[in-house]
């Protein structure tokens, strides 16, 4: 029976050998690799054979074995070497003269357009953009701000309140409250950002929502500043045609406080759906600092003043893009983005 086997055994090798000198792609060697030792190969086909053998003859059995399982293993390393060998010779040579891929450039959200714009606007007024922290104290975005203990903002049903007493800052002033404390007047800053509020969303309101606020503080500042720069922002981000009116208004953190209305962008002034045949569009909230807050960040009414200004940049994309719906600029959808 031991002779049996070892014919068996050279028989498999030299027909796997025979067989993988012929081999010419990887799927030839794959396949004789299976046929001879794979888990349904001949070789183990054969090791039933071994129990059957008198003890004397297993040694020179399990040699044999061994010996034709690491000749198969060495034509299959031989063929795969010569296989690729042959393959890289084949192949192409790279013309480096051919110009590199070009990958495509991802756009902007809409929004960080406006931001970009509006903050180049007022760079070139002189103003400095800065960012803060979303997730701001008590302190920071409502005492510093001169907003009162009872002020409807304060209302967990309006704002977002943490567990440990912090809260998702409402508005950007509390940037204006650190840049203050932190530096000395002069002080001409805008602050864009992020800022939540709990509401209901539809079509113009939003959990999640961009504002741009601004702040100068010097000596001798007054009104007739405050309206220059908004004019002067309103001509050159809507176009020189547009006007600016002011109306009384109440914020805790100004005094006197006003609104500030934009022509209507859609109609021309002359009364349209959006601005309800008024011909004025509600923009920002502005007026001049309040001492109160000045105060609260160690500075002297009596020896600076300041205008501070804010506004949705939501709102101020839609109306450029002539957009209907605030909760497209968060579907992410390719189809939309790709516009701009």
């Amino acid at each position: 029976m031991l002779e049996e086997l070892l014919q068996k055994l050279q028989a498999i090798t030299a027909d796997a050998k025979s067989a993988l000198s012929a081999a010419s792609t990887p799927a030839d060697v794959e396949a004789v690799k299976n046929r001879t030792l794979g888990r349904n190969g001949a070789i183990t086909a054969l090791s039933p054979m071994m129990g059957k053998l008198p003890a004397e003859d297993k040694k020179a059995a399990g040699m044999a074995f061994n010996e034709a399982k690491q000749g198969i293993q060495a034509a299959l390393n031989e063929a795969s070497a010569r296989i690729n060998e042959k393959k890289a010779e084949e192949a192409p040579a790279v013309d480096v003269t051919l110009p590199g891929r070009a990958w495509p450039f991802g756009r902007k959200h809409p929004i960080s357009q406006t931001i970009d714009a509006c903050c180049s606007i007022f760079r070139r007024m002189g103003f400095i953009a800065v960012s803060g922290p979303e997730l701001e104290t008590v302190w920071y975005n409502f005492d510093a701000l001169n907003a009162p203990a009872n002020h409807p903002s304060r209302d967990p049903q309006d704002t977002f309140y943490l567990p440990d007493g912090r809260l998702l800052r409402t508005q950007t002033s509390p940037v204006q409250i650190r840049t203050m404390l932190g530096s000395k007047p002069p002080v001409r800053i805008v602050s864009p950002g992020r800022c939540y509020r709990r509401d209901t969303p539809d079509a113009t309101h939003g959990v999640h929502f961009h504002q741009l606020e601004g702040l100068y503080i010097d000596k001798d500042v007054s009104l007739a500043d405050l309206r220059s720069t908004i004019l002067k922002f309103a001509k050159e981000y809507f176009g020189t045609d547009v006007k600016v009116r002011m109306r009384p208004h109440f914020f805790p953190f100004t005094e006197p406080s006003v609104e500030c209305d934009f022509s209507c962008v859609m109609c021309g002034g002359k009364g349209c759906r959006v601005c309800k045949n008024s011909g004025w569009l509600e923009i920002m909230g502005a007026g001049m600092v309040n001492p109160a807050v000045l105060r609260n960040v160690g500075y002297d009414p009596e020896e600076v003043q300041g205008f501070a200004f804010g506004f949705g940049l939501e709102r101020l994309t839609m109306l450029k893009h002539r957009i209907n719906d605030l909760r497209i600029f968060s579907d992410n959808d390719l189809r939309f983005l790709k516009q701009f």
